[in-house]
């Protein structure tokens, strides 16, 4: 048996390797074969850790969740539409941490529509995203800055919106640079001031 800082260690070595292949060629590229090739480890050492395919989709989706935790988050200048604002900018792929983010999450996307635990991870995943985002809807209610009549369907549109905009900055990041989804976000929150 491995000494647990030596099991600490492989897990930490793992992660970053299936971060690596899932930034490099997204889910459909995640197999035991390319982390393997990215430790420079055999696939043996890793049927230790996943038995399956399903097993390594799960653990990834636990690599991209931990990551997306502890990534760095803006400070909201104030509340109501800045700390709104901060918040969504959080999301866009607007550095390229940023981007293999979004890459590693809209490339979950097809395998979660598919497996219905997955599917049922990603909606709750998603779910807690907008309750993040509400209390700053119902500031921006409060305030004046955001008209009162459905703060839900507001966190649902601002949540389309930037997923949306995520999605086209991904596909085509010419078209989509930092400052044109900056300009692209501004422009949307004054729209739903009006």
């Amino acid at each position: 048996m491995p000494a647990r800082g030596d099991h600490d260690a492989r897990r930490r070595d793992v992660s970053a390797a299936v971060w690596r292949v899932l930034a490099d060629r997204g889910f459909g590229g995640l197999t035991l074969r390319a982390v393997a090739a990215a430790m420079d480890a055999s696939t043996g050492l890793l049927t230790h850790y996943f038995p399956s395919k399903k097993a390594l989709v799960a653990y990834a989706l636990d690599v991209a969740d931990e990551r997306t935790a502890n990534r760095p988050l803006r400070d909201a200048p104030a509340p109501g539409l800045p700390a709104l604002r901060a918040a969504l900018l959080d999301v866009l792929p607007l550095t390229p941490d940023a981007v293999d983010m979004n890459r590693v999450w809209v490339g979950s996307w097809d395998g979660s529509l598919a497996d219905p635990q997955l599917r049922d991870r990603q909606r709750v995943r998603y779910a807690k995203w907008r309750d993040r985002l509400r209390p700053h809807v119902e500031a921006a209610v409060r305030l004046g800055e955001l008209p009162g009549t459905d703060p839900d369907g507001l966190v649902a549109t601002a949540a389309a919106f930037t997923h949306g905009l995520v999605v086209h900055a991904l596909f085509d990041p010419d078209a989509y640079p930092p400052n044109r989804q900056i300009e692209l976000l501004d422009a949307f929150l004054t729209s739903l001031s009006h």
